[in-house]
């Protein structure tokens, strides 16, 4: 009688469990998750963390740049780890999450100061990025940039 009732709590813990695991992964706690990798990502290129930066993105990870310049993760961690490239300023705003499964689209504005081999830039964009759970492991897929069009 004991070993049933034990197992009876043990499977109600368990479906508690199960619903509590629901709850986490809403749309919004999944938006919140993939708000915070954005701030991440933007901190490790902002310093050049490279280690970060591999474990964000996605093996087969595409970027487009502000220039329409691409670069695939390896060619964008060689890019952001040239040491004459400093970034000063790398703000975003303006977020949104739209989850759809396990992919997310995240776009916003972005605002980004500082040289490139010895000249300043100076970029306002809007950029799409796109993460995907792979593996059970959020990862950035694509990024793109795009600078807005000026009324004449």
């Amino acid at each position: 009688m004991k070993i049933r009732t034990s197992v009876l709590v043990l499977g109600a813990l368990v479906i508690c469990g199960l619903d509590l695991t629901g709850l986490q992964t809403s749309p919004e706690a999944m938006a919140s998750k993939i708000l915070a990798l954005e701030t991440q990502w933007n901190t490790a290129y902002r310093r050049g963390d490279i280690a970060m930066m591999n474990s964000l993105l996605a093996d087969d990870f595409i970027i487009t740049d502000e220039n329409g310049s691409t670069f695939s993760k390896p060619g964008y961690i060689a890019h952001n780890g040239d040491s004459s490239v400093h970034v000063e300023i790398s703000d975003m705003s303006g977020l949104r999450v739209r989850m759809h499964g396990s992919t997310a689209v995240v776009t916003g504005a972005y605002h980004e100061k500082g040289t490139d081999k010895g000249k300043p830039h100076e970029y306002r964009d809007r950029f799409t990025d796109v993460w995907m759970n792979i593996k059970g492991r959020w990862q950035l897929i694509a990024s793109h940039y795009g600078v807005p069009v000026k009324n004449p």
